[in-house]
């Protein structure tokens, strides 16, 4: 199989670490192997870059790559904000329009704003810049909880790290899961965590709901208590819903069903109690809310294509 043809598109005072992070796993992680990518960093700028932290980074490569890539990758963007070129816009628009992927990882998702790619689609960002960008971008459904988000052959990622997960859920969808692991276990990552992970988000003084049928404070409980049992008739009573308007409220939301979602969270719990405690795995099964081990054993590598004691030794620290 031919390798993914990925333009990177590098530019003045971007993140040292942004740009890194395409580069780590579309390319320098494929130790050994055939890779599946080939990947090239473009710059319209000039042939010498100076990144945010100072020093300088060669570029031999223009934005005419973006006309051949199967995958556009904007690793990041300055956080003033500039202007896209009207050359970038352009080449993102005609790449999306025959059909090449296109990823805007952290502000990276502002220059697809910009471009209009992103009207009447949701689409996450680092959330310090939430409020800017729904002030800005009113035709985009921004959304700062998710940790990357994947619609119409466009993604979207927030922060940092969140561009790690997005770069592996990249090659998860076109490579296959056993790949993915591969590499995440050689950067000492983990190898999956779902887009609907939320970001973490500062909220020193909490506002408390006006109701107790609140969507948000109901959700909030339920993640403050994975132990419990839950069904979806009686999650919607107690927000107040039909069975059918939560269902349709959360999905829009939370991007995926409750029921995937309170499975994403229990299996995040248990991934932190794996790598952070002694407890055994059938402990870690009933304070992670699966109520039997076989169960958790079941969707722990269904999800991670590693048992849960694999997990605990190939990422516990100490």
């Amino acid at each position: 199989m031919q390798p993914y043809k990925i333009a990177l598109v590098a530019l003045n005072d971007i993140s040292a670490f942004h740009l890194s992070v395409p580069c780590l796993v579309f390319q320098d992680v494929f130790l050994g192997q055939q890779a599946a990518f080939e990947l090239t960093i473009c710059s319209e700028e000039s042939e010498q870059i100076t990144l945010s932290s100072g020093f300088q980074a060669s570029v031999n490569a223009g934005l005419d790559n973006l006309e051949l890539a199967d995958i556009i990758v904007i690793p990041g963007w300055p956080n003033h904000l500039p202007e896209p070129s009207h050359t970038l816009i352009s080449k993102l628009k005609a790449a999306h329009k025959r059909g090449a992927m296109v990823v805007g990882l952290c502000l990276g998702a502002y220059v697809l704003a910009k471009s209009g790619l992103l009207d009447g689609r949701r689409a996450t960002t680092h959330w310090g810049y939430q409020k800017e960008f729904i002030e800005r971008f009113p035709n985009v459904i921004i959304d700062c909880d998710p940790l990357f988000i994947e619609q119409d052959n466009i993604i979207t990622s927030a922060g940092t790290a969140a561009s790690l997960d997005c770069c592996l859920h990249i090659v998860r969808t076109l490579c296959g899961s056993e790949v993915a692991t591969q590499l995440a276990r050689i950067m000492v990552a983990a190898p999956f965590r779902s887009g609907g992970q939320q970001q973490y988000i500062p909220n020193p003084i909490a506002k408390q709901p006006d109701k107790v049928t609140s969507f948000g404070h109901v959700i909030s409980d339920v993640e403050r208590n994975l132990t419990q049992s839950y069904d979806l008739d009686g999650i919607a009573e107690r927000c107040a819903m039909s069975r059918r308007t939560f269902t349709r409220q959360f999905k829009a939301a939370y991007g995926c069903t409750f029921g995937e979602w309170l499975l994403n969270r229990r299996l995040a719990l248990s991934q932190q109690l794996l790598e952070s405690t002694d407890y055994g795995i059938a402990t870690v099964a009933e304070l992670s809310g699966f109520g039997s081990e076989s169960v958790f054993r079941k969707h722990f590598s269904r999800s991670f294509n590693a048992s849960p004691s694999q997990w605990r030794v190939t990422f516990k620290g100490g």
